[in-house]
């Protein structure tokens, strides 16, 4: 019988901005993961939807302290239940990453989503999985066409990725299947945010990449090539067929929004 492959998971729950975060001050947290949404905490949220993904084996949460993870008490049962575990932060999103890899026994293939993304769920995570799987990349994205979301959300104001072949939004699903993958991971030593801060996209992408982002000269799937011919690796685009993917929680109409989300699936389910 052939072993069911599994990933394994790390949550960034880290703060940036600590009690100062917009969403943070909403509810006076010391992290915006820790605001509580339709009754339940941020990020047990999306730790408990990783745990319960059928292409996940291991959870590690990258945060600061471990009394952090414990003050949350269903975090702090899960923990003492080794369903997940803690690791400690480091300074940036891509030094969280790296010392993830080197605490965590046989990381690969190691799938990466941050703490504020509450909207997922294991249906996303295990398309993600089954996508990366069958792909047999050295690094995958996860992203979402614009078409998708505006047809759920035809006005929403998002920042799409405009491209050759329409728009696109991240996920914050990303995924590294070896050691030499680490060196895509490095394009968020200066903390992501792309499309937010598209000056970004020069430093960590090169001169190429960034005209024929700018200029909307390829499509998703060329750029993921470029990018693959500048690294070395097998880099995959994962479509996510899912609205509500790309919603995070990043400043205070997007906590109204997911919670609006929120409670919404809790009516659907209680029908």
């Amino acid at each position: 019988m052939t072993e069911k492959k599994l990933a394994t998971a790390l949550v960034l729950a880290a703060s940036r901005r600590g009690a100062e975060d917009t969403v943070a001050k909403i509810q006076g947290v010391s992290h915006k993961c820790l605001v509580t949404l339709d009754g339940v905490v941020m990020l047990e949220r999306v730790v408990r939807e990783m745990v319960g993904a059928e292409g996940v084996g291991r959870v590690y949460v990258s945060i600061e302290s471990e009394a952090l993870l414990r003050s949350v008490p269903a975090l702090a049962d899960m923990l003492d239940r080794g369903e997940i575990h803690y690791v400690e932060s480091a300074e940036n999103l891509y030094l969280s990453v790296a010392k993830g890899v080197e605490t965590i026994d046989s990381p690969w293939p190691l799938i990466i989503t941050t703490g504020d993304n509450a909207l997922h769920t294991t249906e996303m995570i295990n398309h993600f999985c089954g996508q990366l799987f069958a792909g047999g990349a050295d690094a995958a994205v996860g992203m979402t066409p614009a078409s998708v979301i505006l047809e759920t959300y035809p006005d929403g104001k998002r920042a799409f990725h405009n491209l050759k072949d329409g728009g696109w939004s991240s996920c914050n699903l990303y995924a590294l299947t070896t050691d030499k993958a680490m060196i895509s991971a490095k394009i968020f030593e200066g903390g992501g945010q792309f499309g937010k801060k598209p000056q970004r996209i020069l430093k960590a992408f090169g001169l190429m990449f960034m005209l024929l982002y700018r200029y909307k000269l390829a499509t998703i799937d060329q750029l993921a090539g470029l990018l693959g011919r500048r690294w070395k690796l097998r880099v995959q685009v994962i479509r996510m067929p899912f609205a509500d993917a790309p919603i995070d929680v990043d400043n205070p109409g997007d906590f109204a929004l997911t919670e609006r989300i929120l409670r919404s699936r809790h009516a659907a389910a209680a029908e």
